[in-house]
């Protein structure tokens, strides 16, 4: 097997979030994946496969979609983890790990993928400042619909 290389297509994102609830309540938002487009608009659909896994399509600023099937690879309550495997137009994993902080949660979410969608990777060198951004949006989007779903918004 080929070792994974930081080219222009591979991706490394880290964001914390400081929530405004306990970790138990981020925590049953967070693991209900079906549930994650009615709180954080650039994640248009989350359609079920079976337990484990699904199938995501996203979509920020930026005129494209991205589909991935998120397989579960950790779910553990106790530890506050939830890691899946993605495939598809991304390829790698996400990961969400929860902490009591000052009264609320930290959530810290961890990404690293290699993009395998044609369109994105023909632009990978002059588009990655664009979808960088993009992501950032996005991110910043999630946040504010979580504390609005969390704050009983």
């Amino acid at each position: 097997m080929k070792p994974r290389t930081a080219g222009w297509s591979h991706y490394r994102f880290r964001s914390v979030w400081h929530l405004p609830a306990p970790p138990a309540a981020v925590y049953a938002v967070l693991e209900r994946a079906e549930g994650y487009p009615h709180w954080w608009p650039q994640i248009r659909e989350v359609t079920a496969v079976d337990e484990r896994t699904g199938i995501a399509r996203f979509r920020s600023v930026l005129p494209y979609d991205l589909v991935v099937t998120a397989r579960e690879r950790r779910r553990d309550e106790a530890a506050g983890v939830l890691e899946v495997a993605m495939s598809g137009d991304l390829d790698g994993w996400a990961r969400w790990t929860l902490s009591a902080y000052d009264g609320g949660t930290r959530a810290v979410y961890e990404q690293e993928v290699e993009v395998r969608k044609p369109l994105m990777r023909r632009l990978a060198v002059p588009g990655r400042p664009v979808f960088l951004a993009n992501h950032a949006l996005m991110m910043r989007a999630g946040r504010r619909g979580l504390t609005a779903v969390l704050n009983g918004v």
